[in-house]
């Protein structure tokens, strides 16, 4: 996968007015645990200019416009292992930032059948204005703390977080959790692959419910350059419904980030490891 420079504009926009939150958030900043937790659609929020881009309160909190149970899941992990997590704060809806600007799929038109107002017939400077206002501030914080983590000498894990729709489709989704991972240094994503299939009262799905491919933006743009080790985690979102699955799975989370680097460091898994 060709990986293009990321082009750098100015974060400030009309699309946010002074007194809503800023695009990206930090929980426990300058960390040094070895695992950088990221979340590209941890949150939900639609600035007030988009005038909720036109959908209800319904739609606006369902899976279309962000993965549920990420946020909690993120912090309550990063807690337990001492781990930075960066993640954004507004809707995938807005703008999606696991996709490269002027995707088809960067400002959805339609997601899972429901036509989203807002986002039809954008035209070219609508789009560069949200791309500006929040996938930039959010890929250059991520970017900014790899290199804070390198000056310093430290180990860079990349995890992203994020959550599936148990149904899609009209198809019932039959992994609890998947593991995502394609090109440049992925021997960490396929221990943790090994790591979470130890459990017999788990489907652990390799590149399911989606596979990482050329659609994905941050895992490749950060981790393949600098061959950083990696993993992208799916957790189906019936699993994250409630603060006693969100504890089950970050202590799940990290017993499994703890085995898989131990794994990872000691010997190169063979490619068809996962195939088991």
């Amino acid at each position: 996968m060709q990986i293009r420079p990321l082009v750098v504009r100015s974060a400030n926009s009309p699309i946010l007015a002074e007194t809503e939150p800023p695009t990206v958030a930090v929980h426990n900043p300058a960390a040094s645990s070895p695992f950088l937790l990221l979340g590209d659609h941890a949150g939900n929020r639609i600035p007030a200019a988009l005038g909720g881009l036109g959908l209800d309160v319904t739609e606006r909190t369902r899976h279309i416009a962000w993965d549920i149970g990420v946020a909690d899941l993120g912090v309550r992990l990063a807690d337990r292992i001492g781990a930075s997590f960066i993640h954004q704060v507004y809707s995938r809806l807005v703008i999606d930032c696991n996709r490269r600007p002027g995707a088809p799929d960067s400002i959805p038109a339609i997601s899972d059948e429901t036509a989203i107002p807002g986002n039809q017939g954008l035209d070219t400077v609508q789009a560069e204005l949200r791309a500006a206002a929040f996938f930039e501030p959010y890929q250059r914080t991520i970017s900014a703390d790899i290199d804070r983590r390198t000056m310093a000498g430290l180990e860079t894990v990349l995890v992203a977080l994020h959550s599936f729709t148990p149904r899609m489709g009209g198809f019932d989704r039959p992994w609890q959790v998947g593991i995502l991972h394609d090109g440049g240094n992925d021997r960490f994503a396929r221990a943790m692959l090994a790591a979470l299939r130890e459990d017999p009262d788990l489907n652990v799905g390799d590149n399911e419910p989606y596979s990482m491919d050329t659609i994905d933006f941050t895992i490749p743009f950060h981790a393949y350059p600098r061959m950083l080790p990696y993993v992208e985690v799916e957790i189906r979102q019936d699993q994250l419904a409630d603060g006693a699955g969100i504890n089950e799975w970050s202590a799940r989370l990290e017993k499994a980030l703890t085995a898989a680097l131990a794994s990872s460091r000691n010997f190169s898994l063979p490619r068809d490891a996962s195939r088991v």
